[in-house]
């Protein structure tokens, strides 16, 4: 819990001379406006007070005669003064009904001000409608007789349209058929044109196909004729090559050398073409390049794309027709050094059955 600090003495007395101050300032301002409001009042008349002595050496009557004097005077000043104080409370009350009728005639000039400043704004309010309503007047007669000129121009060039319009119709027809009959004659020539050409062709067709025919079996004939007189060729060199006794394969080896190198290479190709499974997408002068790995014994233990053909289906057809070889029995009566370029090598597999 905090601790309470005990005001000092100057705070202590701050706010009472504060109030003190402020209290003074509004009792001279309301003697102020009490004495500037308060109505001027006419001069008071002076009061006539008499004042009756008695002398001790006047005789009885004129004692009597001065007391009568005195009371009537007296009834006479109260008379006097009642009259004097009517009067001053006549003024005051006219003084009063005097402030009250400036303070009204004040209150109806403003009034009456306002009024005319009501009316005036009132007027100047229907002198500026009137204005407005002339100027909306004239920029719609002025709207009007644009609306009619822009109307006028839009009617002219509709009928302007549809003159043209009409023209051009009329030789869009005549255009049409003329073209229409212009195309019937074209169709006409072209038919019989068609016709004659058709005929040409059909017999500059047969002829060409005839010509083909024979050619391509000629060179079907001789090309089956020179496979097949090489393939015994080959064979026979194998034959020679594996059934002799070493002597004999060593004589033919140096005498045959590259040749029956050569004729290993033929082979595989030409096992490889007998198990190819030509897929759809095989066209003429695709070529493939395989990396081949084989064991002495002819075993082909592996077959890979070393150069693509640019259509994978027709690789992996090349490559699934080596591996199908399986094993070339053929390779076994190889010495170490023929053998040697056959372990791991490279085949361009273009089958000649692949023309089309």
């Amino acid at each position: 819990m905090q601790p309470i600090r005990e005001p000092t003495a100057s705070e202590s007395y701050f706010w009472p001379s504060v109030w003190a101050v402020a209290l003074h300032v509004l009792i001279f301002g309301l003697l102020f406006v009490s004495f500037a409001m308060t109505p001027e009042l006419p001069e008071a008349k002076p009061i006539v007070q008499a004042t009756l002595y008695q002398l001790k050496s006047k005789s009885q009557a004129t004692t009597q005669t001065n007391q009568k004097l005195a009371g009537e005077a007296k009834k006479s000043a109260a008379r006097q003064t009642e009259v004097e104080q009517m009067e001053q409370k006549k003024v005051e009350q006219e003084a009063i009904k005097a402030a009250e009728q400036k303070k009204a005639d004040a209150a109806q000039k403003a009034e009456e001000q306002k009024a005319e400043e009501a009316k005036k704004a009132e007027e100047a309010k229907k002198a500026d409608d009137a204005k407005k309503a002339e100027a909306k007047k004239a920029d719609d007669a002025k709207k009007a007789a644009e609306e009619k000129q822009l109307a006028d121009i839009a009617k002219k060039k509709a009928e302007d349209d549809a003159k043209k319009k009409a023209e051009e119709d009329a030789k869009r027809a005549a255009a049409e058929e003329a073209k229409k009959q212009a195309a019937e004659d074209a169709k006409k020539q072209a038919a019989e044109d068609a016709k004659k050409k058709a005929a040409e062709d059909a017999k500059k067709k047969a002829a060409e196909d005839a010509k083909k025919k024979a050619a391509d079996d000629a060179k079907k004939k001789a090309q089956d004729a020179a496979r097949k007189s090489a393939e015994e060729k080959k064979a026979q060199a194998l034959a020679d090559l594996l059934s002799d006794k070493p002597e004999r394969q060593q004589a033919l080896a140096d005498e045959k050398g590259d040749e029956v190198a050569g004729s290993f290479d033929d082979l595989i190709r030409s096992r490889a073409a007998e198990g190819w499974a030509r897929p759809p997408s095989a066209r003429k002068g695709m070529t493939v390049v395989l990396q081949i790995a084989m064991l002495p014994d002819g075993t082909i233990t592996s077959v890979t794309v070393s150069k693509s053909s640019g259509d994978g289906p027709f690789d992996s057809s090349a490559v699934a027709a080596v591996k199908n070889i399986g094993r070339l029995t053929e390779m076994q009566g190889l010495k170490p050094s023929d053998f040697a370029p056959y372990r791991s090598f490279k085949m361009t597999f273009t089958p000649e059955d692949l023309a089309l």
